[in-house]
């Protein structure tokens, strides 16, 4: 089985290693894979399988590469593939919805916990001297927010929004949740409407 992967960088930018795959067939490694049909079409050549994470792969892509039977997409979405075509095909389409719930979670209250402490900003002025100069012990010079008592909306809850839901909670934020379906929330959070949610978060 010939396995080829497209865009390797942006899911393994060197960290991790390849070398298992290499037990399932013939492997071809490609860091990134211009937008170029032509090129494409020829970096898969006569593969059964290709994983790619942003190259686009058409309905003309999948006509030129016969030999095709997966493609897997080393991301969440599928809007770079045209699955009707593949489906047609008969090429099995897969993604790994799962694979960045945690670091998505670290990257919310990372961006959140910037915005209450204001940590680059003071770190800066810190480096600067000025709280060395400060008339008083304490220094900020934006006010500092506490997410404890809180409210956080969370619009969708699937995988990444319970798992943020749950980091929230662990800060002592209050929960609303909302979905297009209803589904069961965590002991002291809320399942509400969407204008209820907007009206009542703070986050």
């Amino acid at each position: 089985m010939k396995i080829v992967i497209l865009d390797a960088y942006a899911a393994n930018p060197g960290d991790l290693s390849w070398e298992p795959m290499k037990q399932l067939g013939e492997l071809t490694v490609y860091d990134r894979t211009p937008a170029a049909p032509a090129l494409i079409i020829e970096r898969i050549g006569d593969a059964e399988v290709v994983f790619i994470n942003k190259v686009r792969l058409t309905d003309d892509i999948f006509a030129a590469c016969p030999n095709l039977k997966l493609v897997s997409i080393l991301a969440t979405g599928y809007n770079i593939v045209d699955l009707a075509a593949a489906k047609r095909r008969g090429i099995t389409v897969c993604n790994v919805p799962g694979y960045s719930t945690r670091a998505v979670v670290q990257m919310t209250f990372a961006l959140l916990l910037e915005i209450c402490q204001q940590v680059g900003l003071h770190s800066g002025a810190v480096h600067t001297g000025r709280w060395q100069t400060c008339p008083d012990f304490c220094f900020w010079d934006r006010p500092l927010i506490e997410l404890d008592g809180k409210t956080m909306g969370i619009v969708g809850y699937g995988a990444i929004g319970s798992a943020v839901g749950t980091v929230a909670q662990a800060l002592g934020m209050k929960l609303l949740v909302t979905a297009r379906h209803e589904k069961p929330v965590p002991e002291g959070a809320r399942f509400v409407s969407l204008p209820e949610l907007l009206a009542q978060s703070d986050v």
